[in-house]
């Protein structure tokens, strides 16, 4: 059952999306303001988080702020008012979308799983902070983007797409050749695979001992 966190202050529109949430297989935790729903996104683990913009005791904007730092985890605002400049903040911010009140509950949870099913084609490029977007062919870690050669990005996004699975030597060789069109050695991938693990960090690709590489959530 998917975890969504909801911080409404409004208590009538967050009983009435709770249940409606609830009775369409959501599982709803719900606060009130800006300093339980912190607390809250911290204790747990959520697939998304709805968020009000005003809140009694801060704003819906600190609160998004506070979740990126920590999470990729969708987050849709809830909002009363339709000022672009609002709009702009929460986009700004990382939000995954905006949606003003009043709005249509069945279009909400529309919403809310196509931003989750974003989140979840993200995740699978994803390894520990690195992130590989394939569309624009590049590799951050933490944020900053890192300079990898072509073949060192083929080898990471063959680690990336088969994360916590055994890989041998001869299947990374293949994968390299077919990449480059050209023979890679035994010894090349082991130079290429030393290389990427100084810009990626050693701890990410782990040897099995005689049989050959896996990539871990270090």
């Amino acid at each position: 059952m998917q975890q969504i966190l909801l911080v409404e202050d409004d208590p009538e529109l967050a009983k009435y999306l709770t249940d409606f949430l609830s009775e369409e297989g959501f599982s709803v935790t719900h606060a009130s303001g800006q300093t339980d729903g912190l607390r809250a996104f911290r204790a747990h683990a959520f697939d998304c988080v709805l968020l009000d913009v005003s809140l009694k005791d801060g704003s819906g904007f600190s609160v998004c702020g506070a979740i990126r730092q920590e999470s990729d985890v969708p987050v849709l605002f809830l909002t009363a008012s339709a000022d672009e400049a609002c709009t702009v903040t929460g986009f700004e911010l990382g939000a995954d979308d905006y949606i003003s009140k009043p709005f249509r509950p069945r279009e909400l949870v529309a919403r809310m799983k196509n931003a989750m099913r974003r989140q979840r084609k993200m995740s699978a490029l994803r390894l520990g902070t690195l992130r590989l977007d394939p569309e624009r062919g590049t590799v951050t870690r933490g944020g900053a983007e890192l300079q990898l050669s072509a073949l060192e990005y083929r080898l990471l996004l063959v680690f990336i797409t088969n994360k916590e699975q055994l890989l041998t030597r001869d299947r990374l060789i293949d994968e390299l050749w077919s990449a480059s069109g050209e023979f890679v050695s035994d010894n090349t991938l082991t130079v290429y695979i030393k290389r990427l693990r100084e810009k990626i960090g050693e701890d990410v690709i782990v040897t099995v001992r005689g049989m050959g590489y896996k990539a871990v959530d270090p």
